[in-house]
C-alpha cells in the first residue's frame, strides 16, 4: 500500500502527511505570538463598520512585514485591505473581519478573527510555490450589519477564489454555518411638534407612529412562519415630555430561512411600519442599510477537512444544541459562499452562557481560551487548505 491516496496526496497518517501537519503547527507556534498581540491591539481600540482605520492599517501592514503584496483602499472602500502571495493557478482566499459593536466592542470576536486569518494565510505563504497556490487575504469592514463583503462583491472582489474560508469565535464550536438569510433597515418617521399641554392637536406625534409599527409587529408574530425573526431598538424617540416628538428613528432587522423566504416576509414588516405613517399622518422613509445577507452554501469537502483537523487539534462538536446556535447567525460571508466554494466553522471559547453580543462574551475574546482559538483556528484552516489543494501526484505537503 502506498502513502497516497488516489488522486497523489498523502495520507492521513503518512509520514509525509505528519510532516505537513508538524510544519504547519511549527509555523503557527512562531507567529503565535504576534498574532495574538495583533488580536489584543485590535481589542483594546475597537471601530465600528465602515470606520476601522486602524484595524485596516495594522492588517496591512503586519502581511506587508510577511512579503505579501498589499492593496489598502482596496477597490476604494476606504478600510478594506486585499494582501496576496503567490502566483499559482489555485486560489484560496482567507476573510478577516475587524469591525465592533456599537457600546459593546469587540463582543462578537472579530479581533479573533482577523487574527486567526492572517495566521493561516502567513502559514499558508510557506507552502505556496509547491502547492501552486495563490494565497489571498481579505480586510472585509462592516460586518455588522454594513454588508461590506457584499459592497466589495458588486466591485469584482472574490470572483475566481477556489476556496473561501474564515472561522468564527462562539461559546462553543460548531462546524457547520446555517445563518438566516437577513435584511437590515433604518426607519425614520417625520412630523410636527407642538406644546403637548397647550396645542396638542396641531402637531404629528412621530414617536407615536413608531408604538403603532411595534404593536402591529408585535401581533405579526403570531402569523411568523417558523425559522423567522424580527427585531430592532428605536434608536430616537423624542427630547422633552411636553413636546410632541417630530422625529424618530429606529433599527429593524427581518430574518428567514433563505432570500427567497426573506421577501414576502419583508414586505409583511414593511406595512406594519406603514401602519403607523397612515395612523397618524407621519411620513416614514426606509432605508436598505445594506443589502440582504443570504444563508450560506457550504462547501461539504472543505468543512470535512476542518472538522477533521480541528478535531485532531482537541476541538469537539459535540455541543448541545441549544449551545451551539451561533451558527445561525445572519453573516455577509453567506453572500460570498453563493459566488465561491466557502465554509465558516465557528471555534469555540468554552464560555457559554456567555455568547456573542454580550459584554461577558467581549471579555472572554482575549486571554487563555481566545489565544488558544487562534492557534486551533489558523492551523485547522491552513490544514484544510493543504489538504483540499494537495497537487495531484504529490508525495509531500513540504515547503
Amino acid at each position: 500500500m502506498t502513502a497516497e491516496t488516489d488522486n497523489g496526496a498523502p495520507r492521513p497518517g503518512s509520514p509525509s502527511h505528519n510532516l505537513a501537519r508538524d510544519r504547519v503547527l511549527e509555523l503557527v507556534a512562531e507567529e503565535l505570538p504576534s498574532l495574538i498581540e495583533f488580536s489584543e491591539r485590535l481589542h483594546a481600540n475597537p471601530e465600528l463598520g465602515w470606520a476601522e482605520h486602524q484595524a485596516s492599517a495594522w492588517t496591512a501592514s503586519l502581511l506587508e512585514s510577511h512579503g505579501f503584496t498589499v492593496e489598502r483602499n482596496y477597490l476604494g472602500l476606504s478600510t478594506a485591505v486585499r494582501a496576496a502571495f503567490g502566483n499559482g493557478s489555485r486560489r484560496v482566499g482567507l476573510m478577516a473581519e475587524y469591525d465592533a459593536l456599537p457600546g459593546l466592542g469587540h463582543a462578537c470576536g472579530h479581533n479573533m478573527i482577523a487574527a486567526t486569518s492572517v495566521g493561516a494565510a502567513v502559514v499558508l505563504s510557506d507552502f505556496a510555490r509547491n502547492h501552486a497556490l495563490t494565497i489571498e487575504l481579505y480586510g472585509t469592514p462592516a460586518e455588522e450589519g454594513g454588508g461590506g463583503k457584499i459592497e466589495l462583491m458588486k466591485r469584482g472582489a472574490f470572483a475566481g477564489l477556489d476556496l473561501a474560508m474564515m472561522a468564527h469565535p462562539s461559546p462553543v464550536d460548531s462546524a457547520e454555518a446555517q445563518p438566516f438569510a437577513v435584511a437590515h433597515h433604518h426607519v425614520e418617521y417625520r412630523g410636527k411638534s407642538a406644546h403637548a399641554g397647550a396645542y396638542p392637536d396641531k402637531g404629528v406625534n412621530a414617536n407615536d407612529a413608531f408604538l403603532v409599527a411595534q404593536v402591529a409587529l408585535g401581533l405579526l408574530r403570531q402569523q411568523l412562519p417558523a425559522g423567522t425573526r424580527v427585531h430592532g431598538i428605536q434608536t430616537l424617540g423624542g427630547q422633552a415630555p411636553n413636546a410632541i416628538p417630530d422625529h424618530t428613528e429606529g433599527r429593524w432587522y427581518v430574518r428567514a430561512e433563505t432570500l427567497a423566504e426573506l421577501g414576502p416576509l419583508d414586505q409583511r414588516v414593511r406595512r406594519c411600519f406603514q401602519a403607523g405613517a397612515l395612523a397618524t399622518g407621519a411620513e416614514l422613509t426606509i432605508t436598505p442599510e445594506s443589502e440582504p445577507y443570504s444563508e450560506f452554501r457550504t462547501d461539504e469537502r472543505a468543512l470535512s477537512l476542518y472538522k477533521k483537523h480541528a478535531e485532531s487539534l482537541g476541538r469537539r462538536f459535540d455541543a448541545p444544541t441549544g449551545q451551539a446556535t451561533m451558527n445561525r447567525a445572519s453573516t455577509d460571508m453567506g453572500n460570498v459562499s453563493q459566488l465561491v466554494p466557502a465554509i465558516h466553522p465557528y471555534i469555540g471559547l468554552g464560555c457559554f452562557p456567555a455568547a456573542n453580543h454580550q459584554p461577558d462574551f467581549a471579555a472572554h475574546c482575549i486571554g487563555d481560551a481566545a489565544n488558544r482559538a487562534i492557534h486551533d483556528g489558523a492551523s485547522a484552516l491552513a490544514l484544510t487548505a493543504l489538504d483540499y489543494f494537495a497537487p495531484p501526484g504529490s508525495t509531500h505537503h513540504g515547503p
